[in-house]
């Protein structure tokens, strides 16, 4: 589904990224791993066309997207939870929720603002409040039900519960395990080791712009020296 081939990327002059290589196939979660400012939000950022490429390829069922302009690239089917939520914080809600909405694979089951309430309830009880209202916890429900209002084919999340209460934080986990029983692919960035190793099919771990190990939950859960080096358990 999501291939991305020798991607090199940063910032002005200064490059982030050093020859990425993964893949999401259909119905499969994927993890990227890693300490901070090793380049995992910055993989995100490059896939969904927030930061141009220096070189590398980017495909989405076989059609190019490296350095299309991200509304494009949405409209393919990739639906994204940003890093910091960035929800609409002058619109309630449901407004944030209707904003975006669409179903341009005419999916006969599609993401509704009642499934969305059913997934979350606290939403459901405050449809009405702003945004810039809404406990942290809160915005993230909304900015997970607002992807998933567009339909997507990949849902990507980056950092997926950080710095959430720990029953919030289960929440999260429990509606993506969800949507991955319905069939839906994922890619997500988060800390939580644990989560991820019950969630994902595969893992890729980033160190310093690079791939650096690559392999299954059950690989990831025996290779102690993997989580010690890179990611600090």
């Amino acid at each position: 589904m999501l291939n991305v081939t020798d991607l090199q990327a940063g910032y002005g002059a200064s490059q982030t990224l050093f020859g990425i290589s993964l893949e999401v196939k259909s119905g499969e979660v994927v993890a990227l791993l890693g300490r901070n400012g090793m380049g995992k939000t910055t993989t995100i950022n490059s896939i969904m066309g927030i930061v141009k490429p220096m070189s590398g390829d980017i495909r989405f069922e076989d059609t190019a997207i490296s350095g299309a302009p991200s509304y494009r690239i949405a409209r393919l089917g990739l639906g994204l939870v940003p890093e910091g939520r960035q929800i609409f914080p002058n619109l309630t809600v449901h407004e944030n929720l209707v904003s975006i909405a669409s179903n341009r694979r005419k999916d006969p089951s599609p993401w509704t603002l009642e499934r969305i309430y059913a997934m979350f309830p606290n939403l459901a009880a405050r449809r009405n409040s702003m945004g810039n209202l809404l406990s942290g916890g809160e915005q993230q429900m909304l900015a997970v039900g607002r992807a998933l209002m567009t339909n997507p084919k990949l849902l990507i999340l980056d950092e997926a519960t950080e710095g959430l209460a720990p029953l919030i934080r289960q929440d999260i986990w429990n509606c993506l395990r969800t949507i991955r029983d319905d069939g839906l692919s994922i890619l997500v960035v988060d800390k939580n080791i644990n989560e991820l190793e019950k969630l994902a099919n595969r893992h890729y771990v980033l160190e310093k712009g690079k791939v650096v190990w690559t392999g299954t939950s059950d690989d990831l859960k025996n290779n102690r020296d993997i989580q010690h080096r890179y990611l600090g358990v």
